[in-house]
């Protein structure tokens, strides 16, 4: 097999993920049924867009809509989540527990996702993928999986193995993953602080069956609870607040939820629900296959940056102060709230357009 990863040194290998955070829903714990693919992504790319890579018949390539890091140029070599023609969505979150990959080779997630957005039709093919790419992959990841046939699973996934969780195996319907690995090193890894907020804060919604993108991007990643402490940040007094191990902290840069389909329909029914920014400096806007709002796509007149993520930067930059000597930064919390209703509001309204054209049909 042709090895499917061309070294690029420098620049895109210093682009790497730091944390995030995910989940996987099934139509069984899903309001309206479908499955959903949602992740809060946290980058030292500060700026995302989403673009449409066109398929080839000829070299049976599949079109798709995927997430990539602005810059200069418009390379699309690595996708940071995406769907595609065939109704199969991929995302990642780094698995710090897992084997670590050799200094050489490493930070590959994103070429491997592109490739899986342009080759993989269901939950299997990524698997068979992941069997035939050449070792070492220079990953250490949780790939999130979705297709048109409800199909989910995480694929745990180091330079030379993989261990394979299937959402049809959770009797919840739900899987969450942060930035630790089931399989890996236990008491090790990032994020548990955020994986328990979620199972907290959505613990109700899990058991009633009600999850809705919705509740993702506009309660999950606009949160500054923390289930340790019992408490709700954004609701305190006071007026500053330690970026911690919120779900948003300053490197967030996107929060995407993939709605995928109900049997029988077309693969062009997916809606992938996408805040590009800072999430609680943004909103929400609906994409299709089809169609992606300008404020979302790349544009070339101060670089290849999405204006809503350019946007959301300058809003970020009235809440946030420069780290201080022991490396912590602080938000101001009177200003976040502000901002923060504010693209809620617009969210929901556009929840709400999007909606209303759904039922019309």
């Amino acid at each position: 097999m042709v090895r499917l990863f061309i070294s690029v040194i420098a620049f895109l290998s210093a682009i790497s993920a730091y944390c995030c955070t995910s989940m996987i829903v099934s139509g069984q714990a899903s309001a309206d049924g479908r499955p959903l693919l949602w992740k809060h992504r946290d980058t030292s790319a500060s700026n995302n867009f989403l673009y449409r890579v066109e398929g080839n018949p000829e070299t049976g390539k599949i079109g798709y809509v995927g997430l990539f890091n602005g810059g200069d140029s418009l390379i699309l070599e690595e996708a940071w989540m995406g769907m595609n023609d065939a109704g199969f969505a991929i995302m990642n979150t780094v698995a710090y527990n897992l084997a670590e990959n050799s200094p050489e080779w490493r930070d590959r997630e994103g070429f491997v996702m592109a490739e899986a957005l342009s080759t993989c039709r269901s939950v299997d093919d990524f698997e068979m993928l992941l069997s035939k790419l050449p070792k070492p992959m220079g990953v250490q990841t949780n790939f999130g999986v979705l297709d048109s046939y409800g199909n989910g699973a995480y694929f745990e996934t180091d330079d030379y193995k993989y261990t394979r969780y299937d959402l049809k195996d959770e009797p919840r319907g739900v899987l969450v993953r942060t930035n630790f690995a089931m399989s890996g090193e236990e008491g090790t890894g990032r994020g548990y602080e955020r994986y328990e907020d979620v199972e907290t804060l959505l613990a109700h919604d899990i058991e009633t069956g009600s999850i809705t993108p919705a509740l993702l991007t506009e309660t999950m990643s606009r949160s500054f609870y923390s289930s340790r402490l019992d408490c709700d940040a954004e609701l305190f007094g006071d007026q500053w607040l330690e970026d911690q191990d919120y779900v948003p902290r300053k490197s967030s840069t996107a929060t995407i939820v993939v709605e995928g389909i109900l049997p029988g329909e077309s693969p062009k029914e997916q809606v992938m629900w996408a805040n590009v920014g800072y999430p609680p400096c943004s909103h929400v806007s609906a994409v299709d296959l089809e169609f992606i709002p300008a404020e979302l796509g790349p544009t070339s007149q101060e670089g290849f940056y999405s204006p809503q993520g350019l946007a959301s930067q300058e809003k970020a930059k009235t809440i946030f102060t420069k780290p201080d000597a022991n490396g912590r930064r602080f938000m101001r919390m009177d200003v976040l709230r502000s901002i923060n209703e504010e693209e809620r509001a617009i969210s929901l309204e556009n929840y709400a357009k999007k909606r209303a054209k759904q039922i019309s049909k």
